[in-house]
């Protein structure tokens, strides 16, 4: 068989039986392989940067991980920003690239390795790529194919997972190959009894045991190593507030009766005074970034003893002013199953602890009457909530990068087994549509719920065609401010409202979606005010179409509550009166001036 038999003969084997692809010159005989293949399935989609944002998606919900093949040059080039979401989020995927003929690849020569192309379109794509990937690798001889396969598909699922990229020249995808005769990629496994892990879990234990108010922290680890199950199980005797990260925001039900809310910059008033006053800090699967801890990790549960699990050591060791005291290096399926066995039979039980937070999550919501009461416009906090209750158990959100984004993590309310998610780490905008169609076609075709921005749509619109000739229901949920609202905000609140490129009235425009639906034959509905919400959507989210819904929020409408700059996590804008404040705090409290003060 020759090699493009056996790469797509080897797809099948393990169960990647969807490809999203641009055909190209480079790949043409890849492609051709797929008729002799009648079980592998090619989705052929508008731009290759919704590919890789695609099989991301795919990789997410799918019982197995996707791909995408690609040509050379700007088709490889053009996946790259699809990788890094895959990349910065921990999600498998294959990526394979066609490359120009090695006798024409500028490095096949010594005379030429200065010369930047010698082949039509010759990209050196392992060179780019290498950074957002867990492993590159351009053939050099047909015979390799099976290890680089294997040693691939490996790799982006061992540890901490993410993309791969196989480079593949042209002269060697027509190569006649014999399979038997192939070398094979092995990896040992090592089974060792992890007494680390016994004794760091035996002091997380007793931490947990004499701390006064303790908190836990659910990332996107959880969803990524697949431990939903095992987290339930976990907090069945902890009785211990919740709190989640962006990333971990769909990892447990929002009805849970401990959960608070979701923490950080853009996080819940109340989620945030229970991360800032607690003494124990349990964080599972998260990178605790800048975007939870805020801009200065130092102040991040400044009084708490923090405790991480992170499969990645590099995430765990990393130097930037925050304070793990203790770091525990395992995969978060081995912590669950080794704390089962030690602490089966122990119940952590802070009544006080939850019932004070509970109190903050009472006192101070997301969503408020004046939102309800809004006139004029749609208000997206209220849009959210209502939005949630025609939400079915299993139904899938994918929200896109802006301020629309916060508005859904903020407001929407998850439960049961509903999905909520992003491509958090890159956040490009243009993702979610894409992601959509992934999704959808993951899930047999499946409703998915897209929540884009009227600027961030325009950067895969391209991708309705990929929609509509496969025809997926994914709901389109616009949320339309005329421009680029969270930027907007930003040069308000720290450039004296010195607004440039964010609007209509600074170069920023629309199209008329309404006609633009129509060209691709897709129902195209608005919303303009608060009082047309139910109508809409009680019609459109039941329907088994695609559809496309405008729905109209004030230019300047604001993201609330955030942080800004110079302030510690718990003192979100708008902020409350001092004494107000000092009110909620258990601790010690910062000033603008990074004094401490006693609170009362």
């Amino acid at each position: 068989m020759n090699l493009s038999d056996y790469v797509l003969n080897f797809l099948e084997k393990k169960k990647v039986t969807n490809v999203f692809t641009i055909t190209g010159g480079a790949i043409c005989f890849l492609m051709d392989a797929f008729s002799r293949n009648k079980n592998m399935k090619y989705t052929a989609v508008a731009h290759e940067q919704a590919a890789a944002m695609m099989a991301d998606s795919y990789s997410r919900l799918g019982p197995n991980f996707s791909a995408t093949m690609v040509t050379s040059g700007p088709g490889a080039t053009n996946l790259l920003t699809g990788i890094a979401c895959s990349w910065f989020d921990s999600i498998p995927s294959l990526h394979i690239c066609g490359q120009v003929n090695q006798h024409e690849l500028a490095s096949h020569d010594v005379s030429t390795k200065k010369v930047r192309q010698v082949g039509f379109q010759e990209t050196d794509i392992i060179s780019i790529a290498k950074p957002i990937t867990k492993f590159t690798h351009q053939l050099k001889n047909e015979n390799e194919i099976k290890y680089v396969l294997e040693k691939a598909f490996y790799l982006s699922q061992e540890g901490r997972p993410g993309p791969v990229l196989i480079d593949i020249p042209m002269n060697l995808q027509r190569k006649i190959i014999d399979p038997k005769k192939l070398k094979s990629f092995y990896v040992k496994k090592k089974i060792v009894k992890n007494q680390k892990l016994i004794n760091q879990i035996n002091k997380v234990l007793s931490h947990l045991k004499r701390s006064k108010r303790p908190v836990i922290i659910i990332g996107g680890g959880i969803r990524i190593s697949k431990t939903n199950k095992e987290l339930l199980f976990f907090l069945k005797n902890m009785n211990i507030p919740i709190v989640t990260t962006w990333s971990g925001v769909d990892a447990i039900t929002h009805d849970h009766k401990n959960y608070i809310g979701c923490i950080g910059v853009y996080g819940s008033r109340a989620a945030n005074f229970v991360i800032q006053n607690s003494d124990f800090v349990l964080s599972l699967g998260s990178r605790l970034d800048t975007r939870v801890t805020g801009g200065a990790p130092k102040n991040f549960a400044r009084n708490a003893v923090i405790t991480s699990v992170d499969i990645d050591k590099y995430e765990l060791n990393k130097n930037r002013g925050l304070k793990i005291k203790i770091k525990i290096n395992e995969s978060l399926k081995d912590f669950f199953s080794d704390f089962k066995k030690i602490a089966k039979n122990i119940t952590i039980n802070k009544t006080e602890w939850v019932q004070k937070s509970i109190l903050w999550k009472k006192k101070y919501p997301i969503v408020l009457d004046i939102n309800r009461k809004q006139k004029k416009y749609v208000n997206p906090y209220f849009f959210m909530e209502r939005l949630s209750n025609y939400l079915k158990s299993d139904d899938i959100v994918i929200a896109d990068d802006g301020a629309h984004l916060t508005w859904t993590i903020q407001a929407l309310k998850v439960l049961k087994k509903q999905r909520l998610f992003s491509a958090f780490g890159n956040s490009p905008m243009g993702y979610a549509f894409p992601a959509s169609i992934g999704a959808s076609i993951a899930l047999n075709k499946k409703k998915i719920i897209c929540i884009d921005g009227d600027g961030s749509i325009q950067l895969n619109i391209q991708e309705l065609q990929t929609m509509v000739s496969n025809q997926l229901p994914i709901k389109i949920i616009i949320m339309n401010n005329d421009g680029y609202g969270i930027i907007k905000q930003f040069q308000e609140l720290y450039l004296d409202k010195r607004y440039e490129a964010v609007d209509s009235y600074k170069g920023v425009t629309n199209p008329d979606f309404s006609k633009i639906l129509k060209a691709y034959g897709v129902k195209y509905s608005e919303i303009k005010n608060n009082f047309e919400i139910d109508k809409i959507l009680s019609k459109t989210i039941k329907s088994d179409k695609a559809e496309f819904i405008n729905v109209f929020v004030k230019p300047d409408q604001k993201i609330i509550p955030k942080l800004t700059f110079g302030s510690p996590l718990e003192d979100l804008s708008p902020v409350l009166s001092r004494k107000e404040f000092t009110e909620n705090m258990l601790i010690k409290t910062i000033n603008n001036d990074d004094k401490l003060t006693e609170s009362n």
